[in-house]
C-alpha cells in the first residue's frame, strides 16, 4: 500500500494524508469520530476518484489514525482546525466536502470558516453538535459529575476494542463549535444521506439539519434500513451518485 504523506500544521501537529491528483471539482473526505482514513468509505471513494481521474484527498485528524497527538487530548475545534489547514494548504479551488458522521459537522464548520473553498457538500449520517445533543444530553447526573470532577467519562463502543473516553475538554469545546444554534448559510449544493436504521445518529438529526440550514439547493435522502456505517455496496453507490450530482 502506498505510504501516506504528512503535513505539519501551524501548531506542530503532523497530519497524515493521501492525495490523488486529477480534474476538479476535487473531493475531500472527512471521517468520523475516532475513525481514520483507511475506512471503507474513504478507500472506496478514493478508488472511484482515481478511476474517474478526479482529484481526491483523505486524511487523519490529529489523534486519529497515523497522525500525531493523543486522541483524548483532542476536540472538535482542533479537528476542524486540522481540516481547515490541510484543505487550505493542499488543495486548489473550491472542493466537494464529503463528511461522514462527525465529518459532517466538520464540513459544516469549514463551510462557515472558508465558504469560498466549498463547491458543494455531501453529508453521510452527518452528526452536527453531537457532543452536546447526543453525549452531554444523554449523560446521567453521575456521569456529568464525574466528567466535571475527573475531566473524563468512559462510554462503551461497538466500533472499537475499548471504550470511548469522553473528556470535559471535548464537551466544553464542542459548545463553541455548535452549528444548529445560529444561522447556517450553505450557499452551494448540499446532499444529505441518512439511514433509517442508524443507531448513532437519529433521523431527527438529519431532519433538524435540513430544516435549520439556509440554502437554495439542499436535499435529504433517507435510506430505509441503512445503518450508521452506510458502507454497503448500495450505500457507497449512493454516495458516488451524490458526488456526481453536486459536481455539475
Amino acid at each position: 500500500m502506498e505510504n501516506c504523506k504528512f503535513y505539519e500544521t501551524s501548531t506542530g501537529r503532523r497530519i497524515a494524508y493521501h492525495q490523488a491528483q486529477g480534474k476538479g471539482p476535487a473531493v475531500v473526505f472527512l471521517g468520523g469520530f475516532k475513525s481514520d482514513m483507511e475506512g471503507s468509505k474513504a478507500l472506496f471513494l478514493e478508488a472511484w476518484a482515481k478511476a474517474e481521474g478526479r482529484a481526491f484527498l483523505r486524511f487523519d485528524y490529529s489523534g486519529h489514525g497515523q497522525s500525531s497527538e493523543d486522541f483524548v487530548e483532542g476536540c472538535i475545534g482542533d479537528w476542524a482546525a486540522d481540516a481547515q489547514e490541510i484543505v487550505s494548504a493542499l488543495t486548489d479551488g473550491p472542493q466537494i466536502l464529503v463528511g461522514s458522521s462527525m465529518g459532517g459537522w466538520i464540513s459544516l464548520l469549514l463551510a462557515r470558516l472558508m465558504p469560498a473553498k466549498v463547491h458543494a457538500l455531501v453529508g453521510v449520517a452527518a452528526a452536527p453538535d453531537f457532543t452536546e445533543d447526543s453525549m452531554w444530553e444523554a449523560f446521567d447526573e453521575e456521569q456529568r459529575t464525574r466528567l466535571l470532577q475527573d475531566g473524563r467519562v468512559e462510554l462503551p463502543s461497538e466500533y472499537d476494542d475499548g471504550p470511548y473516553i469522553i473528556t470535559r475538554k471535548l464537551i466544553e469545546d464542542g459548545r463553541n463549535q455548535l452549528v444548529l444554534r445560529a444561522p447556517l448559510p450553505l450557499p452551494f449544493t448540499v446532499r444529505l444521506l441518512q439511514g433509517t436504521a442508524d443507531e448513532d445518529v437519529d433521523v431527527s438529526v438529519a431532519l433538524r439539519l435540513l430544516d435549520h440550514a439556509d440554502g437554495d439547493d439542499i436535499r435529504l435522502t433517507l435510506v430505509k434500513d441503512a445503518d450508521h456505517r452506510f458502507s454497503t455496496p448500495e450505500c457507497l453507490a449512493m454516495i458516488v451518485s451524490a458526488i456526481e450530482e453536486v459536481s455539475r
